[in-house]
């Protein structure tokens, strides 16, 4: 279970997550960043969003929420998150390919989204203005 001070838990800080349109995506997972952080005291939340248009069985869809968070309490508990300590928010969805998958398969689909995140970061940071 993740801690209560990492969960994102409102409508607003959802919606305000999304707002902010910066969308990373692999085959398994998508994940919708918030804005960066002004101060560095509050801890980075993490949403879960699972639809019924992935799977219609709700043991599936709970499964692969459980699988999510694992994945991040994990990474809490190691302190590899790294990066991710700039932001406020995450939002984590899966995919169709998530289905059936393992704890590691996920694992390492999250470490390659934090990953192309940082990627993009760097890369912007350093592009030239026109």
């Amino acid at each position: 279970m993740i801690p209560k001070k990492f969960r994102l838990k409102n409508k607003k800080a959802f919606d305000a997550t999304y707002k902010n349109r910066k969308i990373v995506s692999d085959s398994m997972l998508t994940l919708y960043v918030g804005k960066l952080k002004k101060d560095m005291d509050t801890p980075t939340k993490f949403g879960f969003v699972v639809s019924k248009k992935y799977h219609k069985r709700a043991v599936k869809r709970n499964r692969i929420k459980r699988l999510m968070r694992e994945c991040i309490r994990l990474a809490i508990k190691e302190n590899k998150l790294g990066f991710c300590e700039k932001y406020m928010s995450f939002i984590l969805l899966p995919k169709e390919k998530a289905i059936g998958c393992k704890l590691c398969e996920v694992q390492q689909s999250f470490y390659k989204l934090i990953d192309k995140l940082v990627f993009c970061k760097s890369a912007t940071k350093n592009s030239t203005p026109r």
